[in-house]
């Protein structure tokens, strides 16, 4: 009895000598583990599709659906025509996908020989590393070393994660998200201004990111008598703020210099959402309306309205909430703005559960309750996510209407 007391403590010595960067690490290893065994299973029950033969290698599978977008854009760049169809419609084109992650894929690949499914996972994979190693820095200013520990557990194993090891923008996109927010909580603005325009041309985020900055301002304004605010720092804060606002419609702006149609993005990002509801303009707010009116006679009001309605009063109990409001106020300003971003500008179906993923920040509220009931219960739910987003949005079935 006394020997197994004493090899307990230990234990628990040795662990918490352990650094923690070998923490986190061990941590995204084994999940790691557990996403690739997931795709590998559904990989060898993959029939034959529109992108590969029947049971594809795992990199033939990660390069699915905007895989092969990313793949024409590192080995072709962009159109300088708009493709059109029949009556004048721009049809789907590589402007839909931003230029940071093909450009380092494209990069890796001339460095290194290794043909772009390789690249894009290895990349992938080292970003979303350095994610969570960033992510549990990040959540380690706002909580307790083990809560921060655990918040890591659940980013690692979140219900999305498998997009982690893919050839998509998502782990890159979320490693500089990771970084500019790290940065803000910090206040060193000066430093955010390459990770801020790096982050916007890997993923649409400088419109969203420049609202949460601007709410940090009226924030700490609003507080100065708690918290100087003095005025170098009101200069550098507006002056990111602005800066982010700026990138976050140079992407647009690039494609009208190239293109000679100011409208070459968004153009093209309707053209996805033509299959669903038609041509028409982007209006803001608008698409969520026109879903209902798509969605509600497939799936039934009574099944679309509720579960918007109860996903949008979830996210707002959760932000308000007292575990909500122990991670800072910039971190919900930042969740809440580009939640708000979505709902401006984009149509909602299978995608829009890859798009919730810049909202992690709040596995940080989730992860407070210490109950090892709850915890290993939430990291459960979190594998099974993955196996359900897997099998409706990854894999392919026939015409699938379910892209991830």
């Amino acid at each position: 009895m006394a020997d197994g007391l004493l090899t307990r403590k230990n234990l628990l010595v040795r662990y918490r000598l352990t650094p923690w960067w070998l923490r986190v690490l061990v941590i995204f290893i084994a999940s790691r583990a557990v996403t690739t065994g997931i795709l590998l299973f559904f990989a060898e029950r993959q029939p034959l599709n529109a992108w590969t033969g029947p049971s594809p290698d795992y990199f033939d599978f990660a390069r699915l659906w905007d895989g092969h977008w990313y793949f024409i854009v590192a080995m072709s760049a962009y159109p300088t025509e708009l493709p059109m169809d029949a009556a004048g419609h721009v049809t789907e084109n590589a402007w839909a996908f931003m230029p940071a992650y093909p450009i380092v894929v494209r990069f890796v690949m001339l460095l290194t020989g290794l043909p772009f499914d390789v690249a894009a996972v290895a990349i992938s994979v080292g970003f979303a590393a350095g994610t969570a190693l960033l992510f549990y820095k990040l959540m380690a200013l706002v909580l307790s070393d083990s809560t921060a520990l655990f918040a890591t557990v659940l980013f690692c194993f979140a219900p999305l994660s498998p997009i982690l090891q893919v050839a998509y923008a998502e782990s890159m996109h979320a490693f500089f998200l990771t970084l500019a927010l790290y940065l803000l909580l910090q206040r060193r603005y000066g430093m955010m201004f390459p990770v801020v325009a790096v982050m916007a041309l890997t993923r649409p985020s400088g419109l969203a990111f420049a609202l949460a900055l601007l709410l940090h301002v009226i924030h700490r304004f609003m507080t100065r008598g708690r918290d100087p605010f003095p005025l170098r720092e009101i200069v550098a804060s507006l002056s990111i703020g602005m800066f982010s606002a700026l990138m976050g419609v140079t992407w647009l702006l690039i494609a009208w210099g190239v293109t000679g149609s100011f409208t070459a993005y968004t153009d093209t990002e309707l053209a996805w959402r033509s299959s669903y509801v038609g041509w028409g303009e982007l209006v803001p707010f608008s698409p969520w309306i026109q879903a209902a009116g798509f969605w509600g006679p497939r799936a039934g009001f009574e099944l679309v309205v509720p579960l918007a309605v109860g996903f949008l009063v979830g996210f707002t109990v959760l932000l308000f909430s007292p575990w909500g409001r122990r991670l800072g106020p910039d971190l919900r300003f930042w969740s809440g703005s580009y939640l708000l971003y979505l709902l401006a500008v984009f149509f909602p179906q299978s995608s829009t559960f890859r798009l919730l993923v810049p909202i992690f920040p709040l596995w940080g509220a989730l992860a407070q309750p210490r109950s090892a009931i709850y915890r290993w219960a939430l990291v459960v739910l979190s594998i099974a996510g993955q196996v359900g987003w897997v099998y409706i949005a990854w894999f392919v079935d026939g015409y699938d209407w379910t892209p991830p």
